[in-house]
């Protein structure tokens, strides 16, 4: 079955040479029972990894059947392993997280065969363990450990069976039980390689063979090799297992992949959850940050509306004396006049309303408030978002004849009349009897203005019974269309330079067009540099996180260096390893992004309700911080899974 020629081994640790196998040439027949036996760095263990396609020669022939092993490649040396090796470790090398019939389920895993689990379980019957099968290693006494390591070494119902010592960590009533297993396995037609350095367990054997110093010094035979028709066997089985069908059949199903990740992730708690809670904290931060901002956004677009869409505020400038100004309305004076002219300009502008604003005395009963006073034409209600929630505006006929009519900020409503209606009420201002006709909008407050504490009468009433002015402060004009702005702007200018008489030179200073668009849109700008201050802020977190596990991942890594060993020796594929601790990490960042959205779209609740800002968690910000959770498991999880699956399974079963 097995026929090696000239094989060399040499292992380099440091400056020195180690020459493990020098020249072994050997061959095993289908049944045999070979003892393999020599004092400590003789090769025997050296030699029974190479046999057990575990380790590669430097030099030299490998024959399974007639099948050449050395070109073989490692995904096709794993699934050769998986199906015709199985392996007995001293150290037994079960994982502590799962059961024995777990255990002995693992080979089946990487054959493709994850549903024949009921193979497992008769397999640990045969050795005796079906009482125990539901048990854990810690639970488990040393003999009966090394007969789930057997059972799991049969589940494939391999040709070859690779024992390592396997008494050596036992008492002498559990080595008696091991050995007869071994023999019955053998008897049953199992070709069994064992390497010990006790002559009482190697009695056992039909053939010992004595190594020192990498060299085999003595072949001893005890029994008659098995048929030699039997040896086509192994040519069979590698010529299927190597086939394009079974390759496709071997593939690991993505939920084994799964389930192993989350138990690795359930057997290291303390470990998975620090991996989780890095992404955690990152992805709520994320969250939070961009609802803040997002909330900002929608505050500042608030009071923006109250400034109207495709405004222009048309101001008095001033006329400066040796370089002082003199004061606004010192060189142009607005008239209604100007007001009714400019609205003419029908091509470009929509509506057009004057205003003229001052301080007023108002009083109700016993309450009196002071405030700010506006006197504004009828389509500043359209203009500046200004329709009064409760009652009307006035109308054009109220202009006309500078009635007496008044609408309330919400401050002033609340301060003269409480939590009575105002509406119909007759209130003074400034010594005047005035009609509450309506209450205006909220439009909020902010650390320097309260928007709602103001009051809105007629201009003309304004200008000639309240405030004594014959002048507009400004004029409000609305552009047709956020495209025509520019154009209102320039015809708006062109009319007033040419009404007053106006030069180029002079109109800087003769008046001043201010563009609410232009506000807006800077306001929008600076809105939106903050969210993307507080995102990349937030976004630095999750860096952290990611950095944090792939630091624990590569812990991970070190401290499962044997485990990995032991999955390769069972038939685990490079892409395997790679592939599970891939998912591991890609697991923790996606239960950490989840519970960070939980966690942030929390803390954006507290912050409305304890600090009373605009808090918007959008359903952008909740995929973007998911998917870059994931993107930071994939980036930050790749390495240390790379790392993984490169792993020499010799080198890995060998760490300490």
């Amino acid at each position: 079955m097995i026929k090696v020629h000239n094989i060399h081994k040499t292992y380099h640790m440091g400056t020195v040479e180690v020459r493990a196998l020098q020249g072994v040439s050997l061959e095993i027949a289908t049944g045999d029972f070979l003892a393999i036996m020599g004092p400590s760095g003789s090769g025997k263990s050296t030699l029974m990894h190479v046999l057990g396609l575990l380790d590669r020669p430097d030099s030299g022939d490998y024959y399974l059947g007639k099948r050449k092993i050395n070109d073989l490649l490692d995904e096709e040396l794993s699934a050769v392993r998986n199906r015709l090796v199985g392996f007995v470790f001293q150290q037994f090398h079960l994982l502590p997280r799962m059961t024995a019939l777990e255990n002995a389920e693992l080979p089946l895993i990487y054959a493709g065969k994850r549903h024949l689990k009921e193979k497992a379980q008769q397999r640990i019957e045969e050795v005796g363990l079906s009482d125990r099968m539901n048990h854990r290693p810690n639970e488990l006494s040393g003999g009966q450990q090394q007969r789930v390591a057997i059972a799991r070494s049969l589940v494939n119902e391999p040709l070859i069976i690779m024992a390592d010592e396997p008494t050596g960590n036992l008492d002498s009533k559990s080595q008696e039980e091991i050995m007869a297993i071994l023999k019955s396995l053998n008897q049953k037609g199992k070709t069994i390689i064992m390497v010990t350095h006790e002559k009482e367990v190697a009695a056992h054997a039909g053939r010992i063979i004595h190594m020192r110093d990498g060299r085999i010094i003595s072949d001893e035979k005890s029994q008659s090799s098995p048929k030699p028709s039997e040896e086509s066997q192994a040519d069979k089985i590698i010529d299927v297992v190597l086939s394009k069908p079974e390759r496709k059949a071997r593939q690991t199903e993505f939920w084994d992949y799964l389930r192993q990740a989350a138990g690795a992730m359930v057997s290291h708690k303390m470990r998975s959850f620090l991996s989780i809670l890095g992404i955690l904290i990152g992805v709520a931060a994320v969250i939070a940050m961009l609802a803040v901002g997002q909330g900002a956004k929608e505050s500042i677009e608030k009071q923006l509306s109250s400034l109207g869409s495709n405004l222009l505020v048309v101001r008095s400038g001033s006329t400066r004396v040796r370089g002082v100004a003199m004061g606004a309305g010192a060189v142009t004076r607005f008239t209604l006049q100007d007001v009714a002219a400019i609205a003419k300009l029908t091509d470009v502008i929509k509506r057009v309303s004057p205003s003229v604003t001052g301080r007023g005395q108002m009083v109700y009963g016993n309450k009196n408030w002071n405030t700010q006073v506006e006197g504004v034409g009828v389509d500043y209600a359209e203009m500046r978002a200004a329709k009064p929630e409760i009652g009307r505006f006035f109308t054009e006929a109220e202009v006309k004849t500078r009635e007496k009519v008044i609408l309330l900020g919400t401050t002033v409503a609340r301060e003269l009349f409480g939590d009575a209606n105002p509406l119909g009420e007759t209130i003074k201002l400034n010594l005047g009897n005035f009609k509450v006709i309506g209450i205006l909008p909220s439009k909020g407050a902010n650390t320097f203005h309260d928007q709602d504490d103001t009051a809105i009468i007629p201009i003309t009433t304004a200008m000639f019974r309240v405030l004594g002015k014959e002048y507009v402060d400004s004029i409000n004009v609305e552009a047709k269309s956020a495209d025509l702005v520019d154009a209102a702007q320039v015809a708006v200018s062109e009319f007033i330079m040419k009404e007053h008489r106006l030069s180029s030179k002079d109109a800087a200073d003769a008046f001043q067009i201010r563009n609410m668009s232009d506000i807006k849109d800077t306001l929008e700008a600076t809105t939106k540099t903050m969210s993307l201050l507080l995102g990349s802020i937030a976004a630095i977190s999750l860096l952290v996180g990611g950095i944090g596990i792939m630091n624990i991942m590569l812990v991970s890594v070190t401290e499962r260096t044997r485990e990995i060993g032991l999955r390769k020796a069972i038939g685990a594929t490079n892409k395997d390893v790679m592939v599970q601790f891939l998912i591991e990490a890609v697991l923790m960042s996606l239960i950490g992004g989840l519970s960070g959205i939980v966690l942030g779209t929390g803390i954006s609740f507290l912050i409305t309700l304890f600090a009373g800002w605009t808090v918007r968690v959008s359903l952008s910000s909740i995929i973007l911080a998911t998917t870059f959770s994931l993107i930071v498991g994939i980036v930050f999880g790749l390495m240390p899974a790379q790392k993984a699956s490169k792993l020499d399974p010799i080198e890995a079963l060998r760490y300490e």
